[in-house]
């Protein structure tokens, strides 16, 4: 319930852009609809920068707090920023609603995993892991289309009171039905912070901030695609979303599949096929069922490299392995604030609704890059030590399992 309700407050705003941009810059709206819309897709880029702050400051903070308590902090900071987000008047104030929103995000999905997969005991890991992981991926099949149709027909205030109404329900399911869970074990800000002293960590996060803002520079604006590029009703939208998330659900899958069998192909193989969807999409986004097969493809590949990454960012991050974890939403959060201003930008520019995949292209590019050069100082690290392991202390780049670790460590997709 907890990563149905992030799906649907992280999602939702990109297909009622439109709608947002006409109720709260109405004069901006006036003059230029895709300008308007462009501006609104700050809001975005809002979560995605609380994201990025809250995902590594809370799960250092607060990893000595036992698990229930935390996660009801943090459900409740979610209810609190999207009630916020429904209710205030300016724009000013939505777009600072909806950074409060982002900030227990990363830490949230961390720690939830953490305790689903101890409910389900040793040997399940990857099964609480995947229960967690599904309501995100199913939130964009189900519940993002259908709140953004709800918004479209009733007001994108009334699509954010159903999302702080999911997050209402969630702390309750959570404060009756989870048995208490202690610490972490010699869980410390130290250690957790220990993480950023490993040049590997900062690399492999640019790989998923610079290299996943592809997907965003397109998927925030889709609603205009359909609407400007194709000329379709914006009817239309939530049906694009759903193909979206049924791909990211599939990739998800693959993915974490991929992602212990061979990390580093796995990981070339989400990006060569994220730049053949970037690219498919920006020379077929006036053309309805181009849109409907390039977002498809677009989920599915992204997703791919989502759980890859994960597991990349627990193999270089060592014993702190809660802020690793936080780590990866940081990353792909930053992509998600990249790419959406980067693609508002060309939008608004007027260089036509297909430019922000162009955008995404050499965003994606620019991924395999860095992923490259992790890569190639793993096997710097590996002659120089003569041993197969990252020397930061990860495990051997590409092997199926990464380091034993002493409780269960969240990795998306499993």
């Amino acid at each position: 319930m907890g990563g149905f309700g992030i799906g649907a407050t992280e999602f939702v705003a990109m297909g009622l852009l439109p709608n947002i941009a006409r109720d709260l810059l109405p004069g901006l709206y006036a003059g230029s609809v895709e300008d308007a819309t462009a501006h609104a897709g700050i809001m975005i880029s809002a979560y995605a920068l609380g994201v990025v702050v809250g995902a590594p400051t809370i799960a250092a903070t607060t990893s000595h707090l036992p698990r229930k308590k935390l996660l009801l902090i943090l459900l409740a900071a979610f209810l609190v920023g999207t009630i916020a987000s429904a209710i205030l008047p300016s724009f000013g104030l939505v777009v600072l609603a909806r950074f409060v929103a982002g900030l227990p995000h990363g830490a949230y999905f961390g720690i939830a995993s953490l305790a689903a997969a101890n409910l389900m005991g040793p040997g399940n890991r990857g099964k609480g892991v995947a229960f967690v992981m599904a309501g995100l991926t199913i939130s964009n099949i189900v519940g993002v289309p259908l709140i953004t149709a709800l918004g479209q027909a009733v007001g994108w205030r009334v699509a954010y009171g159903a999302v702080a109404l999911i997050f209402a329900l969630t702390f309750f399911a959570v404060a009756l039905a989870l048995p208490h869970q202690p610490a972490a074990e010699g869980a410390s800000i130290r250690r957790e912070l220990s993480a950023f002293r490993r040049p590997q960590v900062w690399l492999v996060m640019g790989v998923g901030a610079i290299g996943f803002g592809g997907f965003f520079a397109v998927y925030s604006y889709v609603s205009t695609a359909v609407t400007e590029g194709a000329g379709m009703p914006e009817g239309w939208v939530p049906f694009v979303l759903v193909a979206v998330g049924v791909g990211m659900t599939i990739g998800n899958l693959l993915g974490g599949w991929g992602a212990d069998t061979n990390l580093r192909r796995t990981i070339y193989f989400g990006f060569g096929g994220l730049l053949v969807a970037l690219i498919g999409y920006a020379l077929t986004s006036e053309m309805l069922i181009g849109i409907f097969v390039f977002a498809f493809l677009l989920g599915f590949f992204s997703s791919v490299i989502n759980p890859a990454i994960q597991s990349r960012l627990m193999e270089v991050s060592g014993d702190a392995q809660v802020i690793g974890a936080a780590l990866n939403h940081s990353s792909f959060n930053l992509g998600n604030s990249l790419g959406a201003y980067l693609g508002g930008v060309v939008l608004a520019a007027g260089l036509g609704v297909g430019s922000p995949a162009w955008v995404g292209a050499i965003l994606a590019s620019a991924g395999v890059v860095l992923v490259t050069i992790s890569f190639a100082v793993d096997r710097r690290g590996r002659g120089n030590s003569g041993s197969g392991s990252e020397g930061s202390g990860g495990s051997s780049l590409g092997s199926a399992d990464p380091s034993p670790q002493t409780e269960p460590v969240p990795v998306a997709g499993l």
